[in-house]
């Protein structure tokens, strides 16, 4: 088992099981706090994208990244405790410095585009390659592995949806954690740690209860969507075969 750590951040692009993965963590009985998206702000500041509820997030969180890489990398953690980080990939603006992620356990979960889009589809109009963070994702796990000299755990999230337990299991020990049956079952509803976005994305996970089986097979996307999903692929690839 890996030394335990004190400060987790999970690492994924939108609509890929990050949400309830954030339930799982944050129902566990070690951990004293959670950040949703700490970068979303600052991201929507520095590229002046036009998202839902954007003057909502704007508001609520620091727009200066220095601001919240310190505050990711030195909030107090009460001795015994976690903190659990839910990150963006593609918040990851090559304006934001990385150093401050040195200093964290750092996982990443992998779900397969053309389910990524699909479901990212339903909630904007418009999609490109890069707001949904799997280029950026293969950029950070190697950034992350070339400064600690291996592989950091990667899981997937259909593999999460059809073995949760078999799966947390083996992300605890990859982390150097006890694993917690709490993961696998939370209460529904809303958490004062929840992003002021969350009336907008997070409708599923606010009435679940806990990891919901796997999906059929992906379903077929039109053109445009097919052919983002065609090159987000071999970044996806690369990061799955070493998926716990």
């Amino acid at each position: 088992m890996a030394e335990r750590p004190s400060r987790i951040a999970m690492w994924s692009g939108p609509r890929n099981l990050s949400t309830a993965m954030m339930r799982a963590f944050g129902n566990r009985t070690d951990v004293a706090g959670v950040r949703d998206e700490p970068f979303y702000a600052a991201y929507l500041a520095i590229t002046g994208k036009d998202h839902p509820m954007r003057a909502e997030v704007l508001a609520a969180q620091p727009q200066d990244w220095r601001a919240v890489a310190r505050a990711c990398a030195s909030d107090p953690v009460p001795p015994g405790r976690l903190l659990y980080q839910k990150h963006m990939t593609h918040h990851m603006l090559p304006a934001i410095d990385r150093g401050w992620i040195a200093g964290l356990a750092n996982v990443f979960l992998i779900r397969a585009p053309e389910r990524v889009l699909a479901s990212y589809a339903a909630k904007r109009e418009t999609v490109t390659l890069e707001d949904i963070g799997f280029v950026q994702q293969a950029e950070l796990f190697d950034l992350v592995a070339g400064r600690t000299g291996r592989a950091p755990p990667v899981i997937d999230a259909e593999a999460v949806r059809a073995d949760p337990e078999g799966v947390l299991r083996r992300l605890c020990a990859a982390l150097g954690i006890d694993f917690d049956p709490a993961m696998l079952a939370w209460p529904a509803g809303p958490r004062e740690s929840d992003g002021v976005w969350a009336p907008h994305w997070y409708g599923s996970v606010l009435a679940s209860t806990g990891f919901t089986p796997p999906d059929p097979a992906p379903p077929a996307l039109p053109a445009p969507l097919a052919a983002i999903a065609a090159a987000a692929r071999p970044a996806y690839e690369r990061l799955r075969r070493g998926a716990l």
